[in-house]
């Protein structure tokens, strides 16, 4: 015999309650796969329906929250296809962890922050798709261990890409205020 099929009264209301904690999470990350609001309206309602589709197998081997952002990147990379390369990186000025890729917390002055980001949008531009993917999560605040889990490799593995990463972002940033 099979694993029991969830109530679908108790799947919708698991189904609701996990859209209402997590919409903004997926709408942030189907902003970071396309820069197009339709795109993105059609991305975050293939995530749901991929949530959806998924839900009676989640066996609970990982946080449900992990769960749903490795549902919205994977749906987010293929929905994205053949343009991965070409995918850019949308960055928010207010993007509240900012400062965990650029590690500079005294960015006093507004015009040099407005530089400072255009320059650092250019840079995540040119990172590799696990790279931006990466990025992405970093920039969600979410911890190593989940990253891993939704990227799909070890922990370790991605702290030294991380690290790498943030050490290319720093130097080519550096070669920008070293061009003026």
């Amino acid at each position: 015999m099979g694993k029991p099929k969830i109530n679908i009264v108790k799947k919708e209301d698991t189904f609701n309650r996990l859209v209402s904690e997590n919409s903004e999470r997926i709408r942030r990350i189907c902003c970071y796969y396309n820069s197009n609001p339709d795109d993105q309206k059609d991305m975050y309602q293939e995530v749901l329906v991929n949530v959806w589709k998924s839900l009676d197998n989640f066996r609970g081997d990982a946080n449900i929250n992990t769960w749903i952002y490795r549902i919205a990147v994977n749906t987010s990379l293929t929905f994205t296809g053949k343009a991965f390369k070409e995918m850019k990186l949308l960055v928010r000025q207010d993007a509240e962890n900012l400062s965990s890729i650029l590690d500079d917390e005294d960015l006093a002055a507004k015009k040099v922050q407005e530089t400072q980001l255009e320059n650092l949008q250019l840079e995540l531009n040119q990172l590799s798709v696990i790279d931006k993917a990466l990025i992405s999560l970093v920039l969600e605040g979410l911890s190593m261990k989940d990253i891993a889990d939704i990227i799909g490799i070890s922990e370790a593995n991605v702290k030294v890409k991380i690290h790498r990463i943030k050490q290319q972002l720093k130097e080519n940033l550096k070669a920008f205020t070293h061009e003026k």
